[in-house]
């Protein structure tokens, strides 16, 4: 969908958003979307981390628990 844009589109787009919001609002909303890019992130590569730790930790403890049937 936004694969043609190019360069003359992100021009457009930036001149949009500088009209809309104006130069003294268009630095916060960067910062706080970069905060935001940064915290999703980190909270995915972490989801990403956990689940083969969580796979060996699964065959560990069903290894070491008896068999009650």
């Amino acid at each position: 969908m936004f694969t043609n844009i190019g360069f003359p589109g992100l021009i457009l787009i930036l001149i949009i958003a500088l009209v809309i919001f104006g130069p003294s609002k268009l630095p916060e909303m960067g910062r706080a979307l970069g905060t935001s890019l940064k915290e999703f992130k980190r909270s995915s590569r972490g989801l990403i981390d956990d689940d083969p730790k969580e796979e060996r930790g699964d065959k560990d403890s069903i290894a070491d628990t008896p068999n009650r049937s």
